[in-house]
């Protein structure tokens, strides 16, 4: 499991701390290991009644950058770094 520190873009706000990001991606093998990183190139996409989001990872998995989009809020941009 990786966990990022993230940013949000609005509009008007420019980038503003937002919550972090836990992630653990795993079928067969980890997408996303217990004790790692996704590899860089990784792309993510999630849909839930929580928000949605679209990331792909780089710098060797220790930063992501996309888009996202929570209940009753337009589409921001989205991106993070990996917290040591």
């Amino acid at each position: 499991m990786a966990t990022y520190d993230t940013e949000i873009h609005t509009e008007g706000g420019g980038w503003q701390t937002d919550a972090p990001l836990s992630i653990k991606i795993r079928n067969r093998d980890h997408i996303v290991p217990e004790d790692g990183r996704p590899a860089e190139g990784t792309s993510v996409t999630w849909s839930s009644e929580a928000g949605n989001g679209s990331v792909t990872f780089f710098d060797d998995g220790s930063r992501f950058a996309g888009t996202a989009q929570f209940p009753d809020e337009g589409p921001v941009g989205y991106r993070g770094q990996v917290r040591y």
